[in-house]
């Protein structure tokens, strides 16, 4: 009597039926990133390294590149708003976590950076900063720096946050908490989603007045900083404060 020959268990997500391609691929990437740096690798292998965590057993080149497509750069994927990420096929909520993980680390360096400073001595910081916190929001935030009569950094806060294309601000709200740290000097910070940061007659007459409120207290106004992904623009660089 023949017997049935048992069936081969069909391979599930957790054990392959064979040692998939991009294995060695990943060891490479690991190997250069740990030997050569992170300078050594592009954007979307940097990507590709970064979902390699919430994707174990899926090759994660196709999607790294994907996102860049869509969003243009390493960074501008990592702050990429949750529901847009979410528009690119083979992204889920493990994904997405791992992205928002690496934008918060991004964010918390550039704010400890400029922290263990004595002053805001260059300005290049000071940009790469906002930009890092602000630049790829979809909504438009208005951020205070304030600051001591050192330029030492005393708090950062978001005052307002509004739609894609504004924010209310109050001027007299902005001296009250300025009052309030004790601060002596102010940066204003938003962004323009858009892309844009060309300054609006509106962020030009609301700068004019925070700092016509500001002075007569002793409190001045360094700058009003406007970010967005495709540069930055300082109201007192153009001349406009």
């Amino acid at each position: 009597m023949l017997l049935p020959m048992p069936r081969k268990p069909a391979p599930s997500d957790d054990q392959p039926a064979e040692e998939p391609h991009y294995h060695g691929h990943r060891e490479r990437l690991r190997e250069r990133f740990f030997t050569a740096g992170a300078d050594s690798l592009s954007d979307y292998e940097l990507l590709e390294m970064a979902l390699f965590a919430s994707l174990p057993r899926r090759d994660t080149k196709p999607l790294a590149k994907e996102l860049l497509k869509k969003f243009g750069s390493f960074t501008e994927v990592i702050h990429a708003p949750v529901a847009r990420l979410r528009e690119v096929k083979g992204i889920g909520d493990a994904s997405i976590n791992q992205l928002k993980l690496l934008a918060a680390a991004a964010s918390r360096a550039a704010k400890r950076e400029i922290e263990r400073k004595i002053a805001l001595s260059s300005w290049n910081d000071v940009i790469d900063y906002c930009r890092s916190g602000m630049a790829f929001s979809d909504k438009e935030q208005f951020r205070l720096l304030f600051l001591d009569k050192r330029n030492q950094l005393i708090a950062d806060e978001t005052q307002q946050t509004g739609t894609v294309d504004h924010t209310p601000v109050y001027p007299r709200e902005v001296i009250k908490r300025a009052l309030e740290l004790s601060a002596t000097a102010l940066i204003l910070v938003h962004n323009h989603p858009s892309g844009d940061p060309t300054p609006s007659q509106a962020d030009i007459q609301m700068t004019r007045a925070i700092i016509d409120i500001a002075a007569p207290l002793g409190i001045s106004v360094h700058d009003h900083i406007i970010v967005g992904k495709n540069g930055h623009a300082s109201l007192k660089g153009m001349k406009l404060i």
